[in-house]
């Protein structure tokens, strides 16, 4: 790996346990200011405090909320983008590049694909472009990847998520973003047969704490790298007390009913 790379990474992944908790709040321009991103400034400054090894942001978010106070986080820009108001609201396009993101100060930059849509080429080709500027200039690449066409029987099925990895596996990127497929076994599967560190997906905002724990959990037990996981974390009541409980799972072994407890819930 480029030196550059390298030492981008250590910013966002842990070097003790080789893991990360990445807060992505980049909803802003798909579904708009949803609770818990209305006052952005106040939301990153709870999950840095609560331990956030990075946070994912458009590039015009990050002049009114990254890095103004507290201690220091990871940043990755998010360089695609689609509205929940077009009529393709699964289709991407690029809005910034990896030239930008390191003026901004960038440790990484994200690109978003779905797979089994009539845009898949062109996202595919974004994300090939991206790979390659990335690493003319050292810039690490997380991959988000989704299998959300009409042909898609099951967007959860542990061979299609497998796909999705492999994925961004094979053009390059240096991180992947895929759901969780539901057990530890199955997503052991994507783990595996993925040749880069593999973060899961938050998804819809649960109502339950532990459930939600519970899946941060067994995805680290199947061997993921991490957490991307967002409106579960700044949606909750207490954002900064459930990224404190979500790094003690990750970075610190312990298990849901110690975190639980040490919050204060059941």
């Amino acid at each position: 790996m480029q030196l550059g790379k390298s030492i981008r990474l250590k910013r966002i992944i842990n070097q003790k346990t080789n893991r990360c908790i990445i807060v992505p709040m980049d909803h802003g321009v798909t579904v708009g200011p949803i609770p818990g991103l209305a006052d952005a400034k106040r939301t990153v400054a709870e999950v840095v405090e609560g331990g956030a090894d990075a946070v994912l942001m458009h590039k015009g978010l990050i002049r009114c909320s990254h890095g103004n106070s507290g201690r220091d986080t990871g940043l990755i820009v998010h360089l695609s983008a689609g509205t929940a108001f077009s009529p393709h609201p699964d289709t991407k396009v690029l809005v910034a590049s990896v030239q930008e993101a390191l003026r901004f100060g960038a440790d990484a930059v994200s690109v978003h694909v779905n797979l089994g849509g009539e845009a898949e080429c062109a996202m595919l080709a974004d994300l090939g472009r991206i790979a390659r500027d990335a690493g003319d200039w050292g810039m690490p690449l997380l991959a988000m990847v989704y299998a959300r066409g009409p042909h898609i029987k099951d967007s959860f099925a542990s061979d299609v998520i497998a796909h999705s990895a492999r994925v961004a596996t094979e053009l390059g990127a240096d991180m992947v973003k895929v759901p969780y497929c539901g057990d530890i076994d199955s997503f052991r599967y994507v783990v595996e047969s993925c040749l880069i560190p593999v973060v899961i997906a938050g998804g819809e905002k649960m109502e339950s704490t532990r459930e939600f724990l519970q899946i941060a959990q067994d995805s680290i037990t199947a061997g993921g790298a991490g957490l991307s996981v967002g409106r579960n974390v700044f949606q909750h009541p207490r954002p900064r007390d459930l990224m404190r409980a979500l790094s003690g799972i990750v970075h610190n072994g312990k298990g849901v009913d110690e975190v639980l407890d040490e919050m204060g819930e059941e």
